[in-house]
């Protein structure tokens, strides 16, 4: 399936699905809750629906209407291996569960998922006690559940979901388990505990939890500030304004969006109270990038799925920006580092690819071309948003694995008043 964009203004006002990292989390703390839960705004990306699937496997009973979650809490031993699709979050977080029931079980994906590092969520679950085996530190990964001990841990590179892993098997674990970040990540997973009543403290870069029974909750899963940044990023290009309503304000999040205010643009944040803890409210953007961006190490992790897009703006700043500290980029769904570069590239952007992220000149005059999503949902969307700017025609190939994060991506798009044909 392709997309076909011409150059168009996109403005109005926009939802966008419901946060997928805040999705993973809830419907798997759901699963394990003593008592049922219920989630809305659950997005249907076919990432989430791999949790789903996995939990399903694993016995829990999940019910899914409109967006809606039913679901009581109860994990057996599955009768098959779990299929965790595309989605690292799925495979990363459920191994921290899985690591201390008392069955085996095993964790497998596709093609690209089993490309992707898992050993770096192994090692801290084997040193509480689980018994974790792997393909060369690649999935699939086999869990045989073990009595877990509570340990210390210094994330060697900084994880959100390792570190949940690592905290959702403290939650089965004797004792005290801690984990200690190099680089402050999101903190969807700490909230969540702390809001239903978990023993848990942070200190600095320090998180500590202890054993504890997760109960019965309700949830109203806030937009998902990833998936928002694609339109703000499509107005900021061709000149419009948009408001995204209730997304996720988590501070671990924004990166993106104080990045494009260093770049000049105007942006206004209209906070609208909390859900279980996440802070939820509106976005406004508008105006244009003018200044050039320098991104280092320590701004990647609130920014890191956002990156693909701040480099497509950097591309119409008036200078070189830099991005550093990303190689995480290069174990993503595909090489988004070299994909990046190739992609903005044939749309005749000047653009290096680095070790670690990227050098990028601007303003280029971006010019339609036709290009490939390399298998990745965030790159399929961010071609389209460089369809709002570039001259003449752009046609993005292999665009069905936008699914996997916005399966509205293309109609949210044209609502706004982007020109996208889907063929």
């Amino acid at each position: 399936m392709r997309w076909v964009l011409r150059p168009s203004q996109v403005a109005g006002t926009a939802s966008v699905p419901g946060d997928k990292s805040l999705a993973h989390r809830a419907l798997m703390l759901a699963a394990v809750a003593d008592g049922e839960s219920v989630i809305a705004g659950v997005p249907d990306g076919a990432d989430v629906m791999s949790t789903v699937a996995c939990l399903r496997t694993l016995g829990a009973d999940v019910t899914l209407a409109e967006n809606r979650a039913t679901v009581h809490g109860g994990l057996r031993a599955p009768v098959a291996p779990l299929n965790a699709g595309n989605s690292g979050t799925t495979m990363r977080l459920l191994a921290g569960i899985l690591a201390g029931r008392p069955f085996s079980s095993c964790l497998a994906g596709d093609d690209s998922l089993s490309r992707r590092p898992m050993q770096r969520v192994v090692e801290p679950l084997a040193r509480m006690g689980a018994e974790i085996e792997t393909s060369d530190g690649h999935a699939p990964v086999s869990i045989r559940g073990r009595r877990l001990t509570g340990i210390r841990y210094r994330l060697p590179v900084a994880s959100a979901q390792v570190k949940s892993a690592v905290l959702l098997a403290g939650l089965d674990a004797e004792g005290e388990t801690t984990v200690s970040e190099p680089i402050p990540t999101r903190d969807h997973t700490e909230r969540l505990l702390s809001a239903l009543g978990l023993d848990i403290t942070l200190d600095g870069k320090d998180v500590t939890i202890r054993p504890g029974i997760v109960p019965g909750f309700r949830f109203d899963i806030p937009g998902d500030p990833s998936s928002a940044a694609f339109a703000a990023a499509a107005a900021l290009l061709s000149g419009g304004e948009v408001t995204i309503r209730n997304v996720s304000l988590n501070t671990h999040r924004l990166g993106f969006f104080r990045g494009i205010q260093r770049m000049g643009a105007d942006v206004e944040i209209r906070t609208g109270g909390e859900r279980l803890g996440e802070p939820v409210g509106d976005i406004r953007v508008s105006g244009r990038v003018q200044s050039p961006l320098l991104i280092e190490p320590g701004d990647v992790p609130s920014l890191i799925d956002e990156i693909p897009l701040l480099a497509l703006l950097a591309t119409q700043a008036e200078g070189r920006s830099v991005i550093r500290g990303a190689r995480e980029l290069r174990v993503k769904e595909t090489d988004r580092i070299l994909a990046v570069a190739e992609i903005l590239g044939r749309l005749d952007a000047s653009i290096v690819p680095l070790d670690d992220g990227f050098v990028i000149d601007g303003p280029s005059r971006l010019r339609g071309a036709t290009i490939q999503s390399h298998g990745d949902h965030r790159l399929a969307m961010m071609g389209a948003v460089a369809g709002m700017r570039a001259d003449g025609e752009t046609v993005v190939n292999g665009v069905e694995v936008a699914d996997v994060s916005y399966p509205g991506f293309a109609a949210d798009l044209h609502r706004l008043g982007g020109t996208i044909d889907v063929g």
